[in-house]
């Protein structure tokens, strides 16, 4: 394989492992931001428990997702790319914080990125 290639497959495997692993974290400390404003209030109202306890579940999928990454990265990169996609939608649909949405979409793109490079990998191998 090439050097190049397994080193773009390294950065992208520990930046899409560790990335939702220390958002996920943060969803319970809240040093990043507060992630509970960008929960729509539409959304918030049907929840049935207050937006920060929907935060802290959400910070246990992206930690989850990014320790697949780590280990699987071929099924991580695609948990963490429909993640990735389903925030983005949720925050176009909403209107507000498109910035955020569309640079969620080109992150999106970087994860599908990395499945590529894991699949490549995969069929040098056998």
């Amino acid at each position: 394989m090439d050097s190049q290639i397994k080193t773009v497959f390294i950065l992208l495997k520990y930046t899409y492992g560790l990335v939702p692993i220390v958002a996920g974290l943060d969803k319970f400390i809240n040093i990043l931001t507060d992630w509970s404003q960008y929960i729509s209030s539409g959304f918030a109202a049907i929840l049935p428990f207050e937006a920060k306890t929907f935060m802290s579940i959400v910070g246990v999928i992206e930690i989850i997702a990014g320790i697949l990454v780590l280990y699987r990265p071929r099924i991580g990169g695609y948990v963490v790319m429909g993640w990735l996609l389903a925030i983005a939608l949720t925050l176009l649909f909403s209107g507000h914080y498109i910035d955020v949405a569309v640079r969620d979409i080109v992150m999106a793109i970087g994860a599908f990125s990395l499945v590529k490079l894991a699949d490549s990998i995969v069929q040098q191998k056998v």
